[in-house]
């Protein structure tokens, strides 16, 4: 009886253990037949080049409208820079100050940067380039150079140019104090012109100009004052 009942529960689990095996085998058949059955669409893929033509064509209209006060503003410091360029360089032959080289060859590299971003900016919006000569009246015209702030007149580029040694540095350090407080004179009227400034990079380079020359000033009334209080005079 014994032997019996051990044939008959090892027979039974045997015959459990063959019906699981035989679901779970049909179980996976039915998942693999109902996912290959199926035949739902795929997702349409994006068209890129497409959405790239679409962001460029609104890009490139966003950028023709442009405001009168940013291309003004523009076009007016390019002349300004351009005036700095001019009175920086005569320093190569007309001091012999370490301390003035070193701060006109820094004003020369940054301006010519700008001067390169806000031609570039004006020319990808359709507008009138100023192109720079050799000289900023030159460029520019000498009654255009009076409208702006800070523009060193004819004569005072002459006394500059014909100045040397420690007569220019104290000539150029006024004069450029004069000039990079009439570049913060024209970003705050840009800042004030309703409208203006909107587009950001505008207002981020006439923010980084406001805050450089205004650095600057206080650096070369500094050297100026130093100046002063060595002269024998």
């Amino acid at each position: 009886m014994v032997g019996f009942m051990i044939r008959f529960w090892t027979d039974r689990c045997r015959a459990f253990r063959a019906s699981a095996v035989i679901f779970s085998a049909s179980a996976m058949l039915g998942c693999v037949s109902l996912g290959s059955s199926t035949n739902e669409p795929s997702a349409p893929q994006p068209d890129y080049d497409r959405l790239e033509r679409i962001y460029q064509a609104r890009a490139d209209s966003a950028r023709m409208v442009v405001s009168d006060a940013d291309a003004n503003f523009m076009t007016g410091m390019v002349h300004h820079h351009a005036q700095a360029l001019v009175m920086s360089a005569l320093a190569t032959t007309n001091t012999s100050s370490t301390a003035i080289k070193t701060l006109t060859g820094r004003i020369i590299n940054a301006q010519k940067d700008e001067i390169s971003v806000m031609q570039r900016w004006l020319r990808e919006r359709g507008r009138p380039v100023p192109e720079i000569g050799s000289h900023a009246s030159m460029a520019m015209g000498q009654d255009h150079s009076m409208h702006m702030p800070g523009m060193l007149s004819p004569q005072q580029i002459d006394s500059l140019t014909l100045a040397h040694d420690e007569e220019y540095d104290r000539l150029f350090l006024k004069y450029m104090i004069q000039h990079h407080n009439g570049a913060v004179t024209m970003v705050h009227e840009l800042f004030a012109t309703d409208g203006a400034a909107q587009d950001d990079f505008v207002f981020k380079l006439a923010s980084d100009i406001q805050v450089d020359q205004i650095t600057e000033v206080a650096r070369m009334q500094k050297m100026l004052d130093e100046l002063v209080r060595a002269s024998p005079n």
